[in-house]
């Protein structure tokens, strides 16, 4: 198999790497590949959208999630680094509350499966960082939630930025963890 596939602190949400085909030309590999992925998820898995976004330096993005359309992502970074962080939100899950971070970056080239019933967001470390995603559903605006990045239940350890998050007004005025919605 092409790809290294580890379980993280929340074994749903796994950290997945491509074998990477390096010589003094450069380097190659596939991001995805549907046989591969499915059999290291034990599922099969249907992508119908693609994300693409760029942000700055101290840019937060999140913590999002929709309640109808549930989204599964897969995501990575093609430019520069974030910290990515997925929350659980399944209340059947013996996880649930929890949250899992990890570093992804151009150079590691690493990506995390993140399954539905999560809740997800990123803060950009490098100047900049592009930030690529496959979902499982499409955007369903009027069921999207917000956590608040900072909400002091979920207690996240973001990293320590020389500057404040820069974050958007929805961003802004997330959801504490008890108000959110949650998954059964």
């Amino acid at each position: 198999m092409p790809i290294t596939v580890t379980p993280t602190a929340i074994p749903d949400v796994l950290v997945i790497e491509p074998k990477v085909f390096g010589d003094d030309r450069g380097w190659f590999f596939e991001s995805f590949n549907e046989k591969d992925f499915a059999a290291a998820i034990r599922q099969p898995i249907t992508f119908v959208q693609d994300n693409h976004s760029s942000s700055k330096k101290g840019v937060l993005r999140g913590l999002h999630y929709q309640m109808e359309q549930t989204q599964g992502k897969l995501v990575r970074v093609c430019y520069g680094a974030v910290f990515d962080v997925a929350v659980d939100l399944r209340q059947s899950s013996p996880t649930f509350g929890k949250w899992v971070g990890m570093e992804l970056s151009a150079e590691n080239k690493k990506q995390l499966w993140i399954p539905e019933g999560f809740a997800h967001g990123f803060l950009v470390l490098s100047d900049e960082a592009e930030f690529l995603y496959k979902t499982t559903d499409y955007w369903h605006a009027t069921s999207e939630q917000c956590i608040v990045w900072n909400d002091a239940t979920l207690n996240i350890e973001w990293p320590k930025m020389d500057v404040s998050p820069i974050l958007n007004p929805k961003d802004q005025s997330g959801l504490s963890w008890a108000a959110a919605s949650k998954f059964a």
